[in-house]
């Protein structure tokens, strides 16, 4: 199927990554690529001639372009509107109707995650290499999507949207479901041992070990490749959730150049989006 998108042109399904979950067909979410916009420069669809999907404001792509970008993307949703942060690498999760208010009246948001139980509502997420995770359970009556780069998931980020998801249901955090989108991958998050410690120092003690084992030195003092897929899973684990209810995480925003943004890999660079919605 293909959403029309209005006058103006359309985004293709194909060029995005949809969730392979069984959940309830109420849930609706996606990710987006960097395929099916306006944008051009480092910017554009990673093909020549291709127009990209930027989805930053934050960037210095035309701002035109990012609007209309954010048109095409929405119009998946059959929304007008998304409850957009502002996001810092923290644990802070609101709820998403009330951004969207806030929003409408000029406000800006900081905050890494929103949750909502209210049909129509687009919680949404941008990366560039940090991981997007979504939730929700299984009959689809909550969800959230959260930015999880390692100083998020090292401040609990992915922990806190769970069990705010599963509060609004008055159910388990194991009874939620989580797809990971596109992120940068373990053989190209090359990271310091500030990071090392910080991750491993704030894991459950059943998950230590673990946890230092998705860092793997590169032979470089004090370097290592950091897996953030597994890590995002410890964390997830840690609050109840199988890995049988854990979904995607295959994707690295960084080999895969011309599907993805990645700002390590390119430094300027757009920004996708990870959306998901209750139909009403």
């Amino acid at each position: 199927m293909t959403n029309t998108g209005g006058a103006y042109g359309a985004l293709n399904e194909k060029d995005c990554l949809w969730p392979q979950w069984r959940v309830s067909p109420r849930v609706k979410a996606f990710v987006t690529t960097r395929v099916g916009g306006v944008s051009s420069g480092p910017y554009d669809g990673g093909a020549p001639g291709a127009g990209g999907l930027n989805l930053g404001f934050s960037t210095d792509d035309v701002p035109e372009a990012v609007t209309e970008n954010r048109r095409r993307a929405l119009a998946l949703t059959g929304r007008p509107e998304a409850a957009w942060l502002a996001q810092v690498h923290s644990a802070q999760v609101e709820d998403a109707a009330d951004v969207l208010l806030r929003r409408a009246a000029g406000e800006t948001i900081k905050a890494d995650a929103s949750v909502t139980d209210q049909p129509g509502v687009v919680c949404v997420v941008m990366t560039a290499d940090c991981l997007p995770v979504l939730f929700c359970d299984d009959e689809g009556r909550a969800i959230g999507a959260a930015h999880a780069g390692w100083r998020g998931l090292a401040a609990g980020i992915v922990e806190k949207t769970g069990e705010c998801v599963a509060r609004l249901v008055g159910t388990s955090s194991s009874d939620l479901n989580a797809y990971l989108g596109s992120a940068i991958g373990p053989s190209k998050f090359e990271v310091g041992e500030d990071v090392f410690v910080a991750s491993v120092s704030v894991a459950n003690a059943d998950a230590r070990d673990a946890t230092a084992a998705a860092f793997v030195p590169t032979g470089a003092p004090g370097k290592y490749h950091a897996d953030i897929f597994t890590l995002a899973r410890l964390r997830l684990a840690s609050i109840g959730i199988d890995a049988s209810r854990i979904h995607g995480g295959t994707h690295c925003t960084v080999s895969e150049s011309e599907r993805f943004y990645s700002y390590r890999r390119d430094r300027i660079t757009g920004r996708m989006a990870a959306m998901i919605w209750l139909a009403e």
